[in-house]
């Protein structure tokens, strides 16, 4: 079964200029949330998908990572200590248990799953429960590249068609980019985490195909050349993009262009680049 992704962690260093940021691009953004280990963030969702702006609160008690516990906090505090940027790729899981088994079993991932429940509110401002188990994998040559999987408890507690709508008729995410000198070498780690065998669009570029998306792997110099401006690291790999769909690229050029965020075309695209957006390339294409 082809997993989808279920969102995409983005580690900032002010969460609200980052919103703000957001809103600017025409995405609603959800209000502020704390975890009770400290990380605090805001949400951009998308029917089945959805963006997690996140940075280490004020007081955070952020636990260490120890032998089979993964912590999600000290993945994120470790990666702002470098660098904003997208630092994890989340796909959806249905038994996060089975999925920690199957990692194990494939040599990605010795940790125990890890659950926890927050307060969330509904559009009308009324409090609800929300709950999750994570399964984490982890590939030794991407410690900067943070990847787990998510089972939702209460979806219908947290999947909401008012928080969907956005300005710039956003409808899901199409892309998400990681950017290694040799693509090669995480092939074997991305086909056990995707469940997905990869193609080959270019000479050295994979991709790998998720459910109504794309996990896109290239050298640098590529990811260079299809998203303008990115913040990669030079010999290890990270994510540096990620693609939206929208419903008129037009009007959102349009928008682009009232809120005096830089961009540039690349084919059909539009691109901000990594230098104007914390640290990860966003395009819009046409949905």
């Amino acid at each position: 079964m082809t997993r989808r992704i279920d969102h995409l962690v983005i580690a900032v260093h002010d969460l609200d200029k980052a919103a703000d940021f957001y809103r600017r691009l025409g995405f609603q953004v959800g209000t502020r949330n704390r975890h009770s280990w400290g990380t605090e963030n805001r949400i951009i969702q998308f029917p089945g998908t959805f963006l997690e702006l996140i940075t280490v609160g004020e007081g955070a008690r952020i636990p260490p990572h120890k032998p089979g516990h993964f912590s999600f906090g000290a993945f994120v505090q470790d990666y702002l200590r470098d660098r904003e940027g997208l630092a994890m790729l989340v796909l959806d899981s249905h038994d996060a248990k089975e999925d920690a088994n199957s990692f194990a079993e494939k040599g990605i991932g010795s940790f125990e799953p890890f659950h926890f429940e927050r307060s969330g509110k509904r559009p009308d401002g009324s409090e609800t429960k929300v709950a999750f188990t994570l399964a984490f994998a982890a590939d030794p040559i991407a410690p900067k590249a943070g990847f787990f999987v998510c089972q939702q408890h209460y979806p219908e507690n947290f999947w909401n068609p008012a928080f969907q709508v956005h300005e710039n008729g956003a409808t899901g995410v199409a892309t998400v980019a990681l950017a290694i000198p040799e693509p090669d070498h995480c092939k074997k780690f991305l086909t056990d985490f995707t469940g997905s065998i990869p193609t080959s669009p270019a000479l050295h570029d994979l991709s790998f195909r998720l459910a109504d998306a794309h996990l896109d792997v290239m050298t640098p110099d590529d990811a260079g050349e299809t998203y303008i401006s990115v913040e990669a690291e030079l010999d290890q790999p990270s994510f540096v993009a990620f693609a939206v769909r929208v419903e008129d690229i037009h009007n959102q050029a349009k928008r682009l262009d009232a809120a005096e965020v830089p961009y540039q075309h690349v084919g059909s695209r539009l691109v901000v680049p990594a230098s104007a957006a914390f640290g990860v390339a966003i395009a819009f294409e046409a949905a």
